[in-house]
């Protein structure tokens, strides 16, 4: 039989494959333009599908507290977003990405350490390997002179996800896809109202929707992967794990866009693995 920590690794591993895959598809929408339209709508189909799957499976609605952290959830992970995708518009990608990946991982570790104890030696070295290889696969500048808005919206991404981390783990205790609903809610919520303070059309081109489809899909299943692993595990390792998303971009790059892979990318593959072998032993 497998162990709860066994199903949480994996777990965790699906959060890194599906949202990263997700990136890749909704990055790829985005390319026509329009890109609150994109994240508006994928957002909208995740939070539909995964409505869908807690009626289905008739999980039992959760207390109102439940709810609210998936609420604050939704806003954070809302918050990161935005502060992502503005960071990767306005500031070099080599940079804004894989610094706001490791303080996504950062801000759930220290937490779990200050209320549940530190991890083992060997998944600390784990971690350590982790923000090493995320760094390595994000990384394309060669050079680090970051600037003030870089560091900003970098640090407001990391915060803004690594809160979403927490607020989800402390909203699953009792049911797993509806608090994610909630953070649905609120998600889709602050993007309509953030559009309509800036009076721009939120509808995507036609060439957009199926991708936007995908992207919507994925996501969802990388928020439902990753509450299942914070469920069953350790929030840190959870984290971790779901902050290595960027690999699997970067091999869906290469594999369909084919995009060469830097020399210290496919060094950044190599040590996401040794980070997972030491965060499963």
């Amino acid at each position: 039989m497998i162990s709860n920590e066994a199903l949480a690794v994996t777990c965790g591993i699906g959060s890194a494959v599906t949202w990263g895959a997700g990136d890749f598809s909704g990055g790829f929408a985005s390319r026509k333009g329009n890109l609150l339209g994109v994240i508006l709508i994928s957002q909208f189909i995740g939070g539909m599908i995964l409505a869908g799957i807690a009626l289905f499976i008739s999980e039992t609605i959760p207390p109102g507290e439940s709810l609210i952290y998936g609420a604050l959830a939704g806003i954070f992970g809302n918050i990161g977003l935005i502060s992502l995708y503005r960071g990767l518009a306005q500031g070099r990608m080599g940079i804004v990405a894989p610094l706001s990946a490791v303080l996504t991982a950062l801000v759930p570790i220290g937490f779990t350490a200050l209320y549940k104890g530190l991890p083992s030696i060997t998944q600390a070295l784990g971690f350590a390997c982790f923000m090493v290889a995320v760094w390595l696969l994000s990384s394309a500048e060669a050079g680090f002179r970051m600037s003030r808005n870089e560091f900003f919206l970098s640090f407001a991404a990391g915060l803004g996800f690594g809160l979403f981390f927490i607020f989800i783990d402390q909203a699953n205790d009792l049911a797993v896809f509806w608090p994610l609903v909630g953070a649905r809610v609120a998600s889709v919520s602050l993007l309509l109202f953030f559009i309509l303070m800036r009076g721009k059309t939120a509808m995507p081109l036609t060439g957009q929707w199926i991708l936007i489809g995908i992207t919507g899909i994925l996501d969802a299943a990388g928020n439902a992967f990753f509450s299942l692993a914070a469920h069953l595990g350790r929030l840190d390792i959870s984290a971790v794990l779901g902050s290595l998303y960027p690999a699997a971009t970067v091999i869906l790059a290469w594999f369909f866009l084919k995009e060469r892979l830097r020399r210290q990318q496919w060094a950044g593959v190599a040590m996401a693995f040794l980070a997972l072998f030491l965060i499963s032993v």
